[in-house]
């Protein structure tokens, strides 16, 4: 006999849990749980031939070690990068840095000194040239293999047979495989996920017959050369390599002017070591076994830990990855019908897997991370927000944290600069390296897009972490850049509203400084920039100063011509003369949340950018930036398409390029995952569905989790 009360609960139970599955069904908050292995499995890279351009790269965060096909740097000079290993050439004869004074410019009635070049003045343009490339970035070392083939000459790229090489991305192991006149040859290369050691595993009869060494050799540094292949291979008695021999080991120490540097070396199969004899910078150890393992460390400091064995550097390598694809957020793109999932899919994995590798360590990445020298290998602070915002929205704050220390390292070196100049606050850099000194040029003295950016991080990290420790860590530096933002904004009491420049060089960089007034993206990036500053005051107990409530209220608006906006106010032949480089204007709804913006007029200007563009000459970060604004407009299949461009690639191993710029771009890569996370996790008043900015139309089946909904 049933019991009428019982059974009624029992309905009444599972009528609730039929709600509730019908709400999360319903809900943004709802992510179906996604196989990661499976996901990033998928993509592991095979390559089949030699590039001479593009590496395949072990590392974690802090350094990286970049291999050709056969697993070392052998046939290629790939770089070994660290955001430790610095060098500074030599002053110029009789002159001091501090000697370098640059060029006055009138900036509102009033002379101000600017690190610009001083073309007239020898001494100045001497001065100039160093600090444009000092301090630069130094390759650790190249290994590579010696291979002999059984006449007794050099194997050349064209003696390898049957290449194959496997970059597990779950594992961040490469597996190299090739032959020398049908002799196989099996490589392993691992980097160790918290030690920057590189363990190598080789398996090949040519090491027991004698016709396979490994050499190690050091280059000096140099502003001189930098580009691809980092480094001056036959400048001898420039630098000094010190060597302490000690059975299976041998620790390098490096000099290299005023700047060294250390590398420990152990092998743990038989093997003999031996110097060079006409190059005190060159080795060779050589296997006299069956195999050939052997590890190598490279520090800022003397190496005082025992070294790895190379199974522990595997075995850690494998682990390290594993924990940090399963961190953080994921998606899974495979349930699409969409024919081009399966390559978005492959971007967003490939640019997780070297943003770790290049862009998680102690100082902002350069726009090549640790591939080559772009730009002496200096960073750039505008460029902070494309490499790495993408961190907090990918719930892995932790990996970009130490990076963003940088703003209360050079506070009071920036608060200098602003002073020197005449501003109050702190005026952060444009390209510089650890040290915070600038490169002169317009460009990096007139650029100021970058100056509100700690004010976007510091708020992204009180979203993820709300306490007071976090407002204890950022308030000084948000406090003094929003000083700066009300300091640099100059009162026009002809039109009684505060304008921005000129002196002023927009995000574009394609007009000229002494025309450009209150651009468009700037003046979007001061209100968010001064409307966050005030929410900082309040929620540290303070009243935020008057000067930010009356710039804020009185800032001219964004300039509008046609119903569009446009770069800058007055600019001339918009969209035939500067329809190229970044089309920034868009930014401030997509990149910015849009204060200040007529959604009606930025839709306009959105489209006429479709049309009138020039994307053969935009850069790699435009198009994420694009997407963006797409998705806040409603209109995802731009955002995919955007995406997807023709003139965004992405190389065999992840590495962006585009129509112009240098190669590899890391700001596409980063701002692909910002773009991807905000399509899938949502913004600040999107929509409640499941993820909003991916098309609707039933070709796009998007599971994903844990993702954090972008401002």
């Amino acid at each position: 006999m049933i019991n009428r009360k019982r059974f009624s609960k029992f309905i009444q139970r599972k009528f609730v849990f039929i709600v509730l599955l019908l709400s999360l069904s319903c809900s943004s908050d709802f992510k179906e749980s996604i196989d990661r292995k499976g996901v990033v499995e998928r993509h592991k890279v095979i390559s089949h031939k030699l590039d001479l351009k593009s590496p395949a790269q072990v590392g974690n965060g802090e350094f990286a070690f970049s291999v050709d096909i056969t697993g070392l740097q052998t046939f290629v000079p790939f770089n070994t990068l660290s955001h430790w290993g610095w060098h500074s050439d030599p002053l110029p004869s009789g002159t001091k840095v501090e000697n370098f004074r640059g060029q006055m410019v009138d900036t509102y009635g009033r002379m101000v000194r600017y690190p610009l070049v001083n073309d007239d003045n020898e001494e100045q343009r001497a001065l100039s040239d160093w600090l444009s490339g000092n301090p630069h970035r130094i390759n650790l070392g190249r290994i590579a293999f010696s291979l002999i083939k059984a006449d007794g000459n050099e194997v050349s790229p064209g003696d390898l047979q049957n290449t194959r090489q496997e970059l597990n991305l779950w594992t961040g192991i490469i597996s190299s495989y090739f032959e020398i006149e049908g002799i196989p040859v099996n490589v392993k290369t691992a980097c160790h996920p918290t030690r920057d050691l590189v363990a190598v595993s080789v398996e090949s009869e040519l090491v027991d017959k004698g016709r396979l060494s490994v050499e190690i050799e050091f280059p000096y540094a140099s502003a001189i050369r930098g580009g691809d292949y980092v480094g001056i291979w036959d400048q001898y008695s420039s630098h000094q390599t010190l060597i302490n021999r000690s059975g299976n080991e041998a620790d390098f120490y490096r000099i290299l002017d005023d700047d060294d540097y250390h590398v420990s070396l152990k092998w743990f199969t038989t093997s003999d070591f031996e110097s060079d004899d006409w190059n005190p910078h060159k080795f060779e150890l050589i296997p006299r076994s069956k195999s050939m393992q052997f590890v190598f460390e490279f520090s800022p400091e003397e190496v005082t830990e025992d070294l790895l064995s190379v199974e522990e550097c595997l075995e850690a390598s494998s682990s390290g990855w594993a924990e940090f694809w399963n961190s953080g957020a994921a998606i899974d793109l495979s349930g699409s019908t969409d024919h081009r999932w399966m390559e978005l899919e492959r971007r967003i994995v490939l640019s997780q897997y070297l943003m770790k590798v290049n862009e998680a360590g102690s100082l902002p990445p350069q726009e090549s991370g640790l591939v080559n020298n772009g730009w002496y290998g200096r960073f750039h602070f505008e460029m902070i927000w494309w490499h790495g915002v993408h961190w907090a929205l990918w719930d892995r704050w932790e990996q970009w944290d130490q990076s963003l220390q940088i703003y209360n390292r050079f506070l009071e070196s920036a608060k200098e600069r602003a002073k020197n100049e005449g501003f109050d606050g702190v005026r952060w850099p444009k390209c510089t390296a650890y040290n915070n000194s600038e490169w002169p040029h317009p460009c990096h003295a007139f650029l100021i897009w970058q100056q509100p950016h700690p004010i976007y991080f510091a708020e992204m990290d009180y979203r993820l972490h709300t306490d007071k420790s976090t407002l204890e860590k950022w308030k000084e530096v948000v406090f003094n850049t929003a000083d700066f933002l009300v300091s640099v904004a100059h009162y026009d009491s002809v039109r009684m509203q505060y304008v921005l420049g000129p002196p002023l060089i927009p995000v574009s960089e394609n007009v000229e400084y002494w025309e450009t007034l209150n651009p468009t993206f700037e003046l979007g990036y001061w209100r968010f920039g001064l409307r966050v500053a005030k929410e900082w005051y309040r929620r540290c107990g303070l009243e935020p100063p008057a000067s930010i409530d009356s710039v804020l209220q009185n800032l001219a608006p964004l300039p509008v011509e046609n119903d569009l906006y446009v770069v800058h106010e007055g600019v001339q032949d918009m969209w035939t003369s500067y329809n190229y480089e970044h089309p920034a204007i868009i930014g401030t709804y997509g990149m910015l949340p849009g204060d200040g913006v007529d959604p009606e007029i930025l839709e306009n200007t959105f489209n006429k950018i479709m049309s009138a563009w020039n994307f053969e000459k935009t850069w790699g970060w435009d198009f994420p930036m694009l997407a963006m604004t797409a998705a806040r407009l409603d209109k995802p299949d731009d955002a995919i398409n955007l995406l997807l461009h023709e003139n965004f690639g992405f190389d065999q191993h992840g590495l962006a390029y585009s129509m112009i710029g240098p190669f590899p771009y890391f700001p596409a890569n980063g701002g692909l995952l910002t773009a991807v996370a905000m399509m899938a996790g949502g913004w600040d008043g999107a929509e409640n569905v499941n993820a909003p900015g991916f098309p609707g139309n039933g070709k796009w089946n998007i599971k994903y989790e844990k993702f954090k909904k972008m401002q």
